[in-house]
């Protein structure tokens, strides 16, 4: 059976892939972009997780398949823009400097297709933990590692029993208060830093929990992650926005096309 064609959107918003680290799923990604397409992808932030591989080295082929896939499109023609993240800060000194086609920047101002103007930011620089406490974001960084080993564990089972993937991480994050506050807690500030930059929105990544939300007129997006649910931020033609879920490998026999999800926050029914 053929493979269809991929889709095309205007704009495609990839954040928090993590190369170079074991839970990154980047066969998933790889799989994500041979199926979508865009005039511009932004990658908003800990695409290679600097932190994990001064620790450790670690690089699949997988790996090296996202970067490859990546330069290919804007060797085709693809706007890419790289905004670094605090995993991958190391990128800030190369602001404006072009690798194989595609930009680095601190962030960016997106105007969509319907005229709304969006801060693009991976939305570290807003964390008090990782900008003031540095010592904690790593101690951070190691709790949150345990949550993927725990994570895989669970995979494992599911895939004995013919389930499909799904995050154990992700769904305690949205049910343990602290965390549920902190969620809240920087999406205001996004927000707030959107209000002051005088523009619609705000579209950011870093605590990997893909949404779409209005906050006080002002219209907050994160892109999700692709460690744990495996998210893109997509922009239509007309400038409509919605997140798209990808967790398995699509096959010639399957051809799997994920539901778009419009995903709304759940921290107002939790907190």
């Amino acid at each position: 059976m053929p493979v269809a064609a991929p889709r095309t959107f205007r704009t495609i918003f990839i954040s928090d892939i993590h190369l170079g680290s074991r839970p990154a799923k980047a066969e998933f990604l790889v799989d994500f972009l041979r199926y979508h397409d865009a005039e511009t992808i932004y990658l908003v932030g800990d695409i290679v997780d600097g932190w994990r591989l001064r620790r450790s080295w670690h690089w699949p082929q997988a790996h090296n398949d996202v970067v490859q896939k990546l330069l290919r499109k804007a060797r085709k023609g693809t706007n890419i823009y790289y905004i670094a993240g605090n995993h991958d800060e190391f990128l800030r000194s190369f602001q404006g400097v072009h690798f194989g086609g595609i930009v680095v920047a601190d962030r960016a101002v997106h105007e969509a297709a319907d005229g709304r103007r969006f801060l693009v930011v991976h939305g570290d620089q807003f964390d008090a933990v990782v900008h003031n406490a540095r010592w904690l974001a790593y101690l951070g960084d190691k709790a949150y590692d345990i949550a993927i080993v725990v994570n895989r564990l669970i995979g494992v089972v599911r895939r004995l029993f013919r389930r499909p993937y799904w995050s154990f991480s992700s769904w305690a994050k949205v049910r343990v208060k602290k965390a549920v506050k902190f969620i809240s807690s920087f999406q205001n500030v996004l927000a707030q830093e959107a209000a002051r930059a005088e523009v619609d929105g705000v579209i950011c990544g870093h605590i990997h929990h893909a949404a779409i939300e209005e906050i006080n007129g002002i219209d907050y997006m994160n892109t999700g992650d692709w460690v744990e649910s495996c998210t893109a931020l997509v922009e239509d033609f007309d400038g409509r926005f919605d997140i798209v879920t990808w967790t398995g490998i699509a096959t010639p026999a399957t051809e799997p096309r994920p539901a778009k999800v419009r995903v709304r926050q759940e921290v107002s029914e939790a907190a």
